[in-house]
């Protein structure tokens, strides 16, 4: 018999360890920028599952990719080679700097694998004891051990310590503060092109630029932590681009797969000789389901004008939220690039998460970061009017924060 709405809340409450508090609502499917629960109810995907559905619901050209693996090839080890994946591989390193590819489940590994790389290449390669990263405060990298020490926010390490020894804390967007966390152990710098759960926080002119002068004067590794900000959302294929500042490493997840958990670990080849075969590996990573997901969205972020339409949906967001901002006290600053983007309100974080659920009631989903900062990671595919209509739904919601503050 088919579960009520309720019953299945009541099961998940019983029965899930997970970390998310999930809102009361189950999703059963979607079509482009909307969704729809069991109820029938419609709700405009400004969330797009934390930056991950890039192409939006059902996307046809993802649909195909995907029906037509799965009736070939799930899954084999990485002992053997299949087309998916070599494909994936040369279309990566074709369209960046790169030019060894390793994949991984998610941006967490991903973060993982360069960690490890920058570590080794520094003992292997360079013949160095070095083995200190400089990481950045509000910065985010992941759950996992390693991704969790480099990851300079205390409320994600509470009850978790002692962390991975090995990370220095720098201030992001601040260039003397990096210069005075590297050391003679400092081994390579990591960094958010742009900081995502620390509030969608671009760099200000010259710092990644600072950054990779740092490393070249003193023989550090840069690693782009593109896992949020990569894979078209920022309007362009990489963020890296738009600042005009190659990594040696770069990280990619969330939306290359297209809601297909795929990550990415890309390197040049003078870093990437720090791993050896063997001296890292994974089970599913690359397998070919992944990687069909993976060139099915590559292929549409390739297409002629569609980053283009990025960047002026983008530019048109925050025309509407600055907007917003002028007849709205409870706007305090609006700040992104491309189709991520931040809305700070003028709230505490308790209140800004209501804010969340009152756009939920107005069939908006879209969520926090950095506290009081209301996050916009829609599918790259929106367009002027699903902006409209969002801003519509929001500004409703922004009136109705107060009646739903503290419950639901």
């Amino acid at each position: 018999m088919r579960r009520t709405t309720r019953e299945l809340v009541e099961v998940a409450g019983r029965t899930s360890s997970l970390s998310y508090a999930p809102q009361p609502v189950v999703l059963e499917r979607g079509e482009g920028m909307w969704l729809e629960d069991r109820e029938g109810e419609r709700y405009l995907d400004f969330m797009a599952g934390i930056a991950v559905s890039s192409l939006g619901h059902a996307h046809p050209a993802l649909m195909e990719a995907l029906h037509g693996q799965v009736d070939r090839l799930l899954h084999v080890s990485n002992a053997f080679l299949t087309e998916p994946q070599v494909l994936l591989q040369e279309a990566l390193v074709q369209a960046s700097f790169a030019d060894r590819v390793f994949f991984c489940n998610s941006g967490a590994e991903a973060n993982e694998a360069g960690i490890k790389l920058a570590r080794r290449y520094q003992r292997i390669v360079r013949g160095s004891s070095r083995f200190e990263v400089v990481v950045f405060a509000r910065g985010f990298h992941g759950r996992t051990y390693g991704a969790l020490s480099a990851t300079a926010q205390p409320k994600y390490h509470r009850g978790f310590e002692p962390m991975v020894p090995g990370f220095v804390e720098a201030e992001f967007n601040d260039l003397e503060s990096v210069k005075g966390a590297i050391g003679p152990h400092t081994a390579a710098i990591l960094v958010e092109p742009i900081q995502g759960e620390g509030g969608i926080v671009p760099p200000c002119d010259g710092f990644l630029a600072g950054l990779r002068t740092l490393c070249d004067e003193n023989g550090l590794v840069l690693i782009f932590d593109e896992v949020q900000c990569g894979m078209g959302r920022t309007g362009h294929l990489f963020a890296y681009e738009g600042f005009g500042v190659e990594p040696d490493i770069m990280s990619l997840a969330k939306g290359i797969g297209g809601g297909v958990p795929l990550g990415a670990m890309l390197a040049r080849e003078s870093v990437a000789r720090g791993f050896e075969r063997g001296s890292h590996a994974t089970t599913y990573g690359g397998n070919p389901l992944a990687a069909a997901a993976g060139l099915a969205v590559l292929h549409v972020l390739q297409e002629d004008g569609f980053l283009e339409r990025v960047r002026d949906v983008g530019a048109y967001f925050r025309a509407r939220a600055e907007e917003a901002k002028s007849r709205c006290p409870g706007i305090r600053e609006v700040r992104g690039l491309g189709l991520m983007n931040g809305i700070e309100v003028d709230l505490e974080a308790t209140a800004a998460s209501a804010v969340v659920v009152a756009a939920r009631r107005q069939g908006l989903l879209i969520n926090t970061a950095g506290g009081n900062v209301l996050r916009f990671v829609p599918p790259l595919i929106a367009t002027r009017r699903d902006v409209d209509e969002a801003f519509r739904r929001l500004l409703k919601a922004l009136g109705d924060t107060e009646t739903v503050a503290g419950h639901d």
